[in-house]
């Protein structure tokens, strides 16, 4: 069967009606053979390259991608030492290695690696190695040396300089390569490697793969992003640029990113409560912020979530114990008394004290914003770490306002407006504070 017959195959049954069609014997083997099922943007380039950037939205099948691209690389003899690197270790052992589509689902029977947890090790019959990095710990790259990598979703990398720590550890053959497989975001790193004359970019939308993906889940996502700036990126692929008139750019909170904070002189939680934790409920935005000794802003944590009011009030609580802060701030305008009750009677529940204080604003969030932002242009607001969703919220943020509603720059706000700025005059107003100390 020509493989233009077998793809016209798949698309009208899927991948696995055209396999129970076949014999036992013919079924067991090509189901292993990934140039007969993959579209061509799945199948490494030609060309020369370093890098093989691949930009595609949920769904294209990044992660098998990735996966096939590792199995061929160990199978032919050409990698024996690998990297797998993703943004944090569940991410990792999750997706890239247990996932549905990872790299043991993927590996035929007769080639099946050993995989070991505790030495974040995989371990393939030619005696080739992959090891299991993340990239919230950088320095664990410095040394180990690797002839390939697979790094997923680089975009929401925390710590972009776990790139760097890879490229020097990439010493061994003549021929080291790297698979980047990533729902773009504007971030620099990204933008640095799609410049790259040595960089291939693959791009690929959701509908690339709609003949293997589930009717509801293209249904949801298409409710859900379609005809969105949002849905531009997560479903087209597309990389986009800053919204005109926001009050944050990207590059400028790239210029101010740090990877260490200075020592606080005071630390504060912030809480931007929202109507609900369901599916269809904004986000609770909690951020974590500090004023250093050199009387800059510092974005330490983003603990944002949707969840139950139990839920986020733990999840505020512990942010409050974990950075040992002094106050936390919380907007009083939407349930203020009920915010009240559900940090204290979380903090009971844990055995400690929570020190709050409530704040009610006066003027819209777009006023309130505002001189926030200013700190940036000052040089005066700097993120530890990487913070993808806070960040995207913040660059969609213009004077018109914002196409939802922005929970974690709220939080953010409030946050830096206890710290950074005059607290006195007609945009706020203040409660004094309950709860002291730290624990019971």
């Amino acid at each position: 069967m020509s493989r233009s017959l077998l793809q016209r195959a798949i698309d009208r049954v899927g991948v696995q009606g055209v396999l129970e069609a076949l014999p036992p014997e013919v079924h067991s083997r090509l189901r292993y053979e990934w140039r007969a099922w993959a579209r061509p943007e799945q199948l490494a380039p030609a060309r020369l390259w370093l890098v093989w950037l691949i930009l595609a939205g949920r769904g294209f099948g990044k992660t098998r991608t990735g996966a096939e691209w590792v199995r061929s690389e160990v199978e032919s003899g050409r990698r024996g030492r690998i990297a797998l690197v993703a943004p944090t270790a569940a991410d990792a052992r999750d997706v890239m290695v247990e996932g549905e589509s990872g790299i043991l689902a993927i590996s035929p029977p007769w080639f099946r690696p050993n995989y070991e947890p505790s030495k974040r090790r995989i371990t393939w019959p030619n005696g080739a190695i992959a090891t299991v990095f993340t990239a919230d710990e950088p320095e664990r790259l410095r040394g180990p040396q690797h002839d390939g990598a697979w790094c997923d979703e680089l975009a929401a990398w925390r710590y972009p300089d776990a790139w760097d720590m890879l490229q020097f550890g990439l010493r061994l053959g003549s021929d080291p390569r790297v698979v980047v497989t990533t729902t773009p975001k504007p971030v620099k790193l990204v933008r640095d490697l799609m410049k790259a004359s040595t960089t291939a970019v693959t791009r690929g939308s959701t509908y690339d793969n709609a003949a293997n993906l589930a009717a509801p889940f293209l249904d949801a996502i298409k409710s859900k992003y379609e005809g969105t700036r949002l849905g531009r990126q997560e479903l087209y692929a597309e990389v986009l640029d800053d919204v005109p008139g926001a009050l944050w750019l990207r590059s400028r909170i790239d210029e101010l990113r740090v990877k260490v904070a200075p020592e606080m002189q005071r630390i504060v939680v912030a809480v931007d409560p929202s109507g609900g934790h369901g599916e269809d409920n904004d986000e609770q935005g909690i951020v974590v912020a500090g004023r250093g000794i050199d009387a800059h802003g510092y974005t330490l944590a983003d603990r944002s979530c949707r969840l139950s009011p139990d839920g986020w009030g733990r999840r505020a609580v512990e942010a409050y114990l974990e950075f040992k802060a002094d106050r936390l701030v919380y907007e009083k305008n939407f349930g203020g008394e009920m915010v009240e009750h559900v940090i204290q009677t979380v903090a009971r529940a844990m055995g400690v004290r929570v020190a709050t204080k409530a704040v009610t604003a006066s003027r819209g969030k777009v006023v309130r914003a505002e001189p926030v932002a200013a700190l940036a242009e000052q040089g005066k607001d700097h993120h530890v770490g990487q913070f993808d969703q806070l960040e995207d919220e913040q660059c969609m943020f213009t004077p018109l306002g914002f196409d939802g509603s922005p929970n974690r720059v709220d939080a953010k706000v409030w946050a830096y407006t206890e710290l950074m700025l005059d607290q006195q005059g007609p945009d706020y107003e203040t409660h004094e504070p309950s709860g002291f100390g730290r624990r019971m």
